[in-house]
């Protein structure tokens, strides 16, 4: 029997924003020659860095033992939302935060593209692009939407916490070109449907996660029912072999309870 891996901790987010039509999300391609789920369709996100851990007076609207509860964890809870928003700015070069006397706008966009590029590039911490700016992270928006854990058998394992914010107003996201090749924002509905054709690709928890905030027709209502729910599932899918091809069902699918435990 092979070994089961212990998925790494990992955050996404769900960048949002009010269209003509509805809200949009924010979605990333990543690269074609990424290790994981190439040339689909994501929300912006990775795992969460050992930096990640030490925000706790760079942060604004929630502190660990806030976080930690909202995440059913003993301790540690800050670290997911840091990484969420840290993986939103590498990804998308949009920065969730305040100045640390002030809930005005940032330091300019230049500025932050220039820090931008340093923190992809390894040379400086995400700490460091919010101390040098006067800035600390505004978690005050950011809810928590979902919980997913990438299914045993993959080369690949992350329990990651699912986030969505409202994207800052006044900048302008753009994707890194290097993990992330292309960008787009699109209404939920229209996403699914693109998937659903074959347009693009999306995998079972993005899909699952548009499902959630197809209902609502502005983002202030998707940040309030999330902030409203009291508890958030655990969802591990599992795969199945199916024809002789291998299928990934999530709790509630038909095959998902005898598929064995995951």
């Amino acid at each position: 029997m092979s070994e089961v891996l212990t998925p790494r901790p990992a955050s996404t987010i769900l960048p949002l924003r009010d269209g003509p039509h509805g809200v949009e999300v924010l979605v990333v391609r990543r690269n074609l020659n990424s290790d994981f789920v190439g040339g689909a369709y994501v929300f912006p996100g990775g795992a969460v860095d050992p930096d990640d851990e030490d925000f706790s007076g760079l942060c604004h609207g929630r502190d660990d033992a806030g976080a930690s509860q909202r995440l059913g964890l003993t301790r540690g809870g800050l670290a997911y939302y840091v990484a969420a928003l840290r993986e939103l700015f590498e990804e998308a070069g949009l920065l969730v935060a305040r100045r640390v006397d002030a809930a005005e706008a940032l330091a300019d966009e230049a500025a932050l593209a220039r820090w931008r590029v340093e923190l992809n590039g390894r040379r400086c911490r995400f700490a460091d692009v919010l101390e040098d700016s006067g800035l600390v992270l505004d978690l005050a928006g950011v809810e928590y939407l979902a919980h997913w854990v990438t299914p045993v058998g993959l080369a690949r394992r992350y329990d990651t916490r699912f986030f969505v914010v409202q994207a800052p107003s006044g900048q302008i996201a753009e994707h890194d070109a290097a993990e992330t090749v292309a960008h787009r924002w699109i209404r939920p509905v229209d996403a699914l449907a693109a998937a659903s054709r074959g347009d693009i690709t999306m995998i079972l928890p993005t899909l699952r996660n548009l499902d959630l905030i197809v209902p609502f027709d502005r983002v202030v209502d998707v940040l309030a029912w999330a902030r409203s729910r009291d508890s958030i599932t655990r969802v591990e899918p599992r795969i199945v072999e199916r024809r002789g091809r291998s299928e990934i069902l999530a709790p509630g699918d038909a095959g998902y309870e005898s598929a064995g435990p995951a």
